[in-house]
């Protein structure tokens, strides 16, 4: 297989929960759903659930296709870290690119995740959450400059940022830099409402995103797919055109993550704008045997200079795991497919292979080695 070997920097991850799961705590991890229910009583009935007992059940030393019991059984036999360390190792990951903004308390962090396998971690820093942390201490004349100086500072560690505007008020944002007066009358008016730990206003994401694009590091926004928290159809990165446009020319990537099921729109933003970078990030491991399908919609027109690995793994080792391989198998299915008709030879997928596996996230954000 052409990727056989092949090391993968994920650029979109979260950490791992380090404490043992019942049943219930693990399925409530393995898709986006927010826990098992009484009308559909086992997330293991799914692709990811097929796919860990696939995929991960033989590197915990059990036949292909246990049994979810005897997969969980097993799984506290050997105790979170080593599976986790048997999972991790698998994947082939020599770099976690890690958003710390989601529930950072239980999982864990990028130094502990790399950990696991001698790795390297590196932070993406979301923006909305560095806007609600100096909410409670900030007056609104003074939110612009305290948020300048809190990402600032956040910067001197962090290789990028993160908007999760289409969870809060979609992606249909007003390409304009808002200014200061106007931020300081959002703010006011955010901070005096009734949920002001939970920022949801237009014109104060927009403050963070362009905030965020003067310090020059890549910029991800959520796209598509996630949880019950997201309304899908304010989440087609096509709506992100007008600020695509305002940003072109800046020298600061902009990182479309996920994109199921708006793959193919994802593809032709990556080709039209030379700083959008995209992937598939969270779909694979849930579409798994479609995976291959996926990743040759996005690859039909996003140049492949353009296209990341990313898993979008959070809470389980296993969706790392099962992540990896998918991927490698997927894009192995379309770089021989070109083999077969004579489209590009070997050593061009074999090239292609490594760029997209790695080479593009190191060409796009400022990764170090320390």
């Amino acid at each position: 297989m052409i990727l056989d070997g092949v090391p993968l920097v994920d650029h979109h991850c979260h950490g791992i929960v380090r404490e043992e799961l019942d049943r219930p705590q693990f399925e409530a991890l393995l898709t986006e759903a927010e826990r098992p229910g009484p009308l559909h009583p086992s997330l293991f009935d799914t692709q990811s659930g097929f796919g860990v007992r696939a995929i991960c059940a033989p590197l915990l030393d059990l036949p292909r296709f246990a049994a979810p019991d005897d997969y969980l059984a097993r799984r506290a036999e050997l105790g979170a870290d080593a599976v986790a360390r048997r999972l991790l190792a698998d994947t082939g990951i020599t770099d976690y690119i890690v958003d710390t903004g989601f529930r950072p308390e239980r999982v864990s962090s990028p130094a502990e995740l790399a950990g696991y396998t001698q790795a390297y971690g590196h932070e993406i820093v979301r923006l909305e959450a560095v806007a609600e942390q100096i909410a409670a201490t900030t007056e609104p004349p003074q939110f612009a400059d305290a948020f300048r100086s809190a990402l600032s500072v956040r910067a001197a560690t962090a290789i990028g940022f993160k908007s999760v505007a289409a969870y809060r008020v979609g992606l249909d944002l007003d390409p304009g830099r808002p200014s200061d007066a106007e931020v300081a009358a959002a703010a006011a008016n955010w901070l005096s409402g009734a949920n002001p730990t939970r920022l949801a206003d237009r014109t104060l994401i927009r403050f963070l995103i362009w905030t965020a694009v003067d310090l020059g590091r890549p910029v991800q926004f959520h796209v598509g797919y996630g949880d019950a928290d997201v309304d899908l159809h304010r989440c087609d990165p096509l709506l992100l055109t007008p600020l695509l446009r305002a940003t072109t020319g800046l020298g600061v990537p902009v990182m479309l993550l996920h994109n199921y099921p708006f793959q193919r729109s994802a593809g032709y933003l990556a080709q039209v704008f030379d700083h959008v970078f995209v992937d598939v990030s969270l779909a694979l491991h849930n579409v798994g045997t479609r995976a291959d399908q996926v990743l040759a919609e996005l690859l039909e027109l996003a140049p492949f200079g353009s296209v990341l690995f990313a898993s979008d793994a959070f809470g389980l080792a296993e969706l790392y795991a099962l992540h990896a391989t998918l991927f490698r198998s997927a894009l192995t299915a379309f770089l021989d497919d070109g083999i077969a008709r004579e489209y590009w030879p070997v050593a061009e997928a074999e090239r292609l292979a490594t760029m997209i596996a790695a080479g593009n996230a190191r060409r796009a954000y400022p990764l170090s080695r320390t």
